[in-house]
């Protein structure tokens, strides 16, 4: 009787490769994140590598070019008095939005995650994200219309006798002649605009909290302002320095605000959009562009110190 040797089958190639990938997890993972990693290192860092370099260019002011020779004058420019109230008067405007931003937030956050009933939880979240959906364009220019002179914010002040609250705001440093052309009003949309942002981080942080922990501190005796101030805030701050991340870098580096509301002084944004586009200073802008660069990796780096990246 002769033996017969049975012939195993052919392995496909998918198999080989499924094989392959399970026994080098590291380099599967390489593999998944290369065409990603490639696009995001030529576009995103080469284009920021482009602005680094350009910004030691020179602008002839002559011809209106620009000229592939190395100078610092545009960092030199970035001194002048005018230039340095541009960046003082946007990184002001971005730590007052910030800082709003934190005091309206917190409490919408501390009662979504520690009061509300999920049906009410949801309406909040709802709330809280509908002007997410809104384009961003389109609630700037509605905005124009509510601070508009005898639109509806002042409407609403007269009909409740604060018509003179508002007359006495316009007159300080921070009014002007309506709210659409005043300080006020471009707080008052940047810190709308961006208040989501801020919601959403704090209250992740605060679902975070046990439960246990407040009641132990409750029964050592510890009274609620002192739950909030020892057991509350220490635990939720994460969350708010994760939502500022995004209130301050976004206000930082915004131009379609200060473009349509507020009086004329330039921000960061417009500052760059203007010496780009009007006047086609490729150096100066660039260089305007890597103050917020600098400013946000510097803001990231303290962020990251305060554990904000955990509750984002």
């Amino acid at each position: 009787m002769n033996a017969t040797t049975e012939q195993t089958p052919p392995v496909s190639l998918g198999r080989r490769i499924a094989t392959w990938s399970y026994l080098h997890p590291g380099y599967t993972l390489l593999l998944w994140l290369l065409l990603p990693l490639s696009w995001f290192g030529l576009l995103y860092l080469g284009s920021l590598a482009n602005l680094l370099v350009q910004s030691f260019y020179t602008f002839d002011d002559f011809t209106l070019s620009v000229l592939p020779e190395w100078t610092l004058d545009n960092y030199r420019q970035l001194l002048n008095p005018s230039n340095l109230d541009i960046v003082i008067r946007t990184v002001s405007m971005a730590v007052a939005v910030t800082l709003a931003d934190a005091l309206l937030a917190f409490p919408i956050a501390l009662y979504m995650a520690l009061y509300a009933s999920p049906r009410i939880k949801m309406f909040f979240y709802i709330g809280v994200m509908l002007p997410m959906w809104a384009s961003y364009i389109v609630k700037a220019y509605a905005w124009t219309l509510i601070l508009a002179k005898g639109g509806m914010l002042q409407w609403l002040l007269q009909a409740v006798g604060l018509q003179p609250v508002l007359d006495l705001l316009l007159t300080t440093p921070i009014g002007g002649n309506t709210l659409a052309t005043s300080h006020l009003g471009r707080f008052l949309v940047f810190s709308y605009i961006w208040l989501p942002f801020m919601i959403l981080p704090i209250q992740a942080a605060l679902e975070r909290i046990a439960p246990s922990l407040l009641q132990a501190a409750s029964d050592l005796g510890a009274r609620p302002r002192q739950v909030l101030t020892t057991v509350l805030l220490p635990l939720a701050l994460p969350g708010v320095v994760a939502g500022s991340i995004f209130t301050f870098c976004l206000t930082l580096g915004d131009y379609i605000i200060p473009t349509l509301i507020g009086p004329s002084g330039l921000f960061i944004g417009t500052m760059v959009y203007t010496q780009q586009g009007a006047v086609g200073n490729m150096p100066l802008a660039a260089a305007f562009t890597l103050v917020p660069l600098l400013i946000i990796a510097l803001y990231l780096w303290f962020a990251k110190r305060l554990g904000a990246f955990h509750a984002l």
